[in-house]
This record gives structure tokens, C-alpha cells and sequence, in this order.
């Protein structure tokens, strides 16, 4: 194999072999269906069982919501009322946006300039759950879910959040413990994954959304945290499905805009961008190809042009300037030999024989 093609290949797997790694833990969420954290459907009593009163409940019992002030909109005020109407024994705190700076401030005041440097208010509403979570446990559900049953069930796991499709979990209901592990990561966590991409709705969902909470989930559980630190699935059936699941969903996504549509488009039709995406793949590798081949020859004709060649030559050559003027030679490809002056009719001439020569 010419040495060329093997540094441009090993090259091009160096740099395949760095992207892969960069992003292995989107990767794996795919092929990730949470089965072993589940909340299986036997674990949980019926609304009515006497079960649910004998079950140990180690979540604090508050309802967290969020939204910028006191006025929430008609659309979500029956699904708000819902959960409170089924929790008279639960304390309720909406989380408004001048409430959710002062506790920032007041509790974490290491994070205010991250809280108020966010672009989109969506960032704020997202980071702000992890933070009470962490900090006071209970429950947090979006307004945009109405509650189905109580929640006491789920006060007996140390956390949970729920799966979402097509892959990962969501941070739209969510359980926690005061002080739990994997919330205390997700918070030391947010400034590190504050970046900027091209479309508003991949920095949401990257920087504080469900796919930053599904990376850094599925980065949690490769620690195999203990029992304690074990963090449930509520899974899609449970979730909204039937008439005994927990929550029921309303109108939502108030916050989405035209390039989240792009993105919806693009995992419906996700076959289709990936065939194109190998094609592409394809082209810049051969335009890869042909820039190294023209950098190599570029080189090696600089240089074939500037390269001097040592030669040896009878004296009575190098006496002469035009003679003197041929020792600057090409070595690339080709030598000079000089043979000895040889008389033509009584004339002195200079012969040159161009070898093939190996450098």
C-alpha cells in the first residue's frame, strides 16, 4: 500500500474514531429501552388499593410547577387544578420567574449568572426544576399535564422520571428526594453542557432539556448507583395511556418554533436523511482525497524545483560559467551524468544522458 493512501486512511479513522466517541452516549439512548430501572405495572397498587397505605412514601409531599407569573393560561388551568383538587395534603409552589431568581440567587448564587444569561426562558423553567428538586424534593409536573390519580405510589421510589419517545426520558413530571445524586449531578452539570447551537430548539433541549437529562442519565446509570441512588422509570403505559395511568396530557410545547418542526420532519422521515447522509459522507471523502493528492504533488514539485544536486564534474567543466550553471539540478526523479568531452569535427562538445534514478 503506498505510504500516501495509508496516512490519509489512518487520518480519516483517527477523526471517525474521535466523532464517534463524542457522541457514544447518544448513540447508545438509542438502542436504550430503560427496561432495568422500569416501574413495572405489578409494582403499582390501584387508585383505590389498600396497598398504597402500607407503601413507604420517602418523597416530600409538594407539587412544583413552573410558569413566568401568578396569571397561567386558560388552556392549563383545568390540568393545574386537577393535581391540586386530588393533593389537599400536598403543598403546592409555583415557581414564577422573579420567584425562581431569588432562590437562585439566595441558595445558589454560583449559578445566577448561568440562570440569567440564558437566551430562551424555556432554559430558566427547565434548570429551575432540577434545582428544587435537588433541594426540596417532591414532585415536579408541567402544567401541561393534569394529574389522573394521587401520586402516592410514586412517593415510595428515592426518584423517578418518566420515558419518553423515541428514546431517553423526559423532565416534564419528575420525583425526587431532598438531596438526591443523580439531581445534584444534573445541576453541577448545567453550566458545563451551556453551549449555543445553530437552532434554538437543540440548545434548549441540549443545554437544559430532555436530552441534556437523557445524557446525563444514561452517564449516571454506567456508574451503577446504589439502591438508594437508583433512579425509576415510569414508563409510556403508565404515564397517560389508560384511565388508571398517573397523568393525563394536555395542549403543550408553548415554547417550540419553526425549526423544531425541521427537527420532527427529520426523525419522521430519519431513513431517508441517512442514506443521504452516506452519500455526503461519500463526497467528502473524496474531495478529502483529491485536496491531499494535490498538497503532495504541489510539494513535490517545490521540491523538484529548489532541491540542489552535488555533482561531479571534470575541472575542465566546471571552469566554464554555463558549465557551472548546470550543477543546479532536479533530484526527484531523474540524475545528470556527465560523459567526457568527445571532439566532433574538430569541435569540442558536451554530451547529457537523463537516467531513471530512484531518490
Amino acid at each position: 500500500m503506498r505510504r500516501g493512501l495509508l496516512i490519509f486512511i489512518l487520518v480519516n479513522l483517527l477523526i471517525l474514531t474521535f466523532l464517534v466517541r463524542s457522541v457514544s452516549t447518544l448513540l447508545s439512548l438509542l438502542v436504550e429501552d430503560a427496561a432495568a430501572d422500569a416501574i413495572h405495572r405489578a409494582e403499582l397498587p390501584s387508585p383505590n388499593s389498600s396497598l398504597i397505605e402500607t407503601r413507604p412514601q420517602i418523597i416530600p409531599k409538594i407539587i412544583h410547577q413552573t410558569y413566568k407569573n401568578e396569571t397561567i393560561p386558560e388552556v392549563w388551568r383545568e390540568a393545574r387544578q386537577s393535581c391540586i383538587d386530588l393533593h389537599p395534603d400536598y403543598e403546592y409552589i409555583l415557581w414564577t420567574d422573579e420567584k425562581s431568581r431569588d432562590f437562585i440567587a439566595a441558595e445558589y448564587p454560583w449559578f445566577l449568572a448561568t440562570f440569567e444569561g440564558y437566551k430562551y426562558p424555556i432554559q430558566r423553567a427547565d434548570s429551575i426544576r432540577y434545582f428544587v428538586l435537588a433541594h426540596y424534593g417532591g414532585t415536579y409536573i408541567d402544567l401541561d399535564d393534569g394529574c389522573n390519580r394521587r401520586l402516592d405510589p410514586l412517593l415510595a421510589y428515592p426518584a423517578w422520571v418518566r420515558r419518553t419517545v423515541p428514546t431517553g426520558i423526559s423532565n416534564d413530571a419528575m420525583g425526587s428526594v431532598p438531596q438526591h445524586p443523580f439531581f445534584l449531578r444534573v445541576i453541577e452539570l448545567l453550566q458545563q453542557y451551556d453551549r449555543k447551537w445553530v437552532l434554538p430548539y437543540i440548545t434548549v433541549m441540549y443545554s437544559t432539556g430532555p436530552l441534556f437529562l437523557s445524557v446525563i442519565w444514561k452517564e449516571y446509570m454506567q456508574d451503577k448507583p446504589s439502591e438508594a441512588g437508583r433512579v425509576r422509570i415510569l414508563m409510556l403505559d403508565e404515564y397517560n395511556k389508560f384511565s388508571w395511568s398517573f397523568f393525563t396530557h394536555h395542549t403543550g410545547n408553548s415554547w417550540h418554533g419553526k425549526d423544531a418542526h425541521l427537527i420532527f420532519w427529520m426523525g419522521q422521515h430519519w431513513m431517508l436523511l441517512t442514506f443521504l447522509g452516506f452519500i455526503v459522507a461519500g463526497v467528502v471523502g473524496i474531495c478529502l482525497w483529491w485536496t491531499y493528492g494535490r498538497i503532495m504533488l504541489l510539494g513535490a514539485r517545490y521540491r523538484y524545483r529548489y532541491t540542489k544536486v552535488p555533482t561531479i564534474i571534470s575541472p575542465r567543466l566546471s571552469s566554464s560559467p554555463s558549465r557551472r550553471a548546470r550543477r543546479m539540478m532536479p533530484t526527484l526523479l531523474r540524475r545528470v551524468s556527465f560523459k567526457e568531452d568527445e571532439e566532433v569535427g574538430g569541435t569540442t562538445e558536451t554530451s547529457y544522458e537523463l537516467d531513471r534514478h530512484d531518490d
